[in-house]
């Protein structure tokens, strides 16, 4: 995939919407659902196939549900520790209705309906696992490198490209250690790792914005300010 740089799609990520646009609109207009699992290093554990199953008849005939949406788990420096902090984002749409209203939007993180409206959603008990920062230190400074060409112009990059040899994995606010199974799918490349990552999983260097939201919720029982692109409906 090539970033698009005349024609706007550069800025911001878009040129994934557009590919994401492109693998929709070809779909078969008899299909009456659209997976968007599979995407940027996601997928999920076996034991979810029959939640997901069942949440797609379910919800089928309800033309006022547009998607289904997903917890997720974001991976960071190893398969053995997970995105804590509030930065990362907790829910996104993975199924859709085959609705050519529907499109990507921004990066291709999520999804709306034209003209420019959130989508109406069913949070379902099943989780995504991310694993695009995952990655052999090296591999990932290339990664990122890359990823700023989707992103931004010529002249940010020159002066703002980090030229390290590897990604500094230590730069992170929060982690935590994950203790459970990785799904069957992931088992080869994570006994092909060979690097190390370890964190002090004690240390928690929240932003002073994220502290004031986390006394809040604790009060309040909600997560102010968090970033919902859909509705969720019961």
């Amino acid at each position: 995939m090539k970033p698009y740089g005349t024609d706007g799609l550069r800025e911001g990520g878009r040129t994934f919407a557009a590919e994401t646009d492109k693998a929709f609109n070809a779909d078969d207009p008899q299909m009456q659902i659209g997976v968007f699992i599979f995407k940027r290093m996601k997928c999920y554990m076996e034991k979810y196939h029959e939640v997901v199953r069942n949440a797609m008849h379910q919800n089928l005939a309800n033309q006022h549900v547009d998607g289904l949406l997903f917890s997720y788990k974001h991976f960071y420096g190893s398969y053995d520790y997970v995105g804590e902090s509030w930065s990362w984002y907790r829910r996104e749409i993975r199924i859709i209705r085959n609705d050519k209203n529907i499109f990507s939007y921004k990066d291709a993180q999520g999804f709306r309906k034209h003209p420019n409206e959130k989508l109406n959603v069913k949070l379902i008990d099943a989780v995504i696992y991310h694993y695009g920062w995952v990655k052999e230190p090296t591999n990932m400074r290339n990664k990122i490198n890359n990823w700023y060409k989707f992103y931004k112009d010529e002249a940010w990059i020159k002066s703002n490209t980090n030229n390290q040899n590897e990604f500094d994995y230590s730069q992170v606010s929060s982690l935590e250690l994950f203790t459970e199974t990785h799904p069957a799918v992931m088992q080869d490349r994570i006994k092909r790792k060979n690097w190390k990552f370890n964190h002090d999983i004690s240390k928690r260097n929240y932003t002073l914005k994220e502290k004031a939201k986390r006394v809040i919720s604790a009060i309040f029982g909600y997560r102010i300010g968090e970033y919902k692109n859909y509705k969720i409906i019961k």
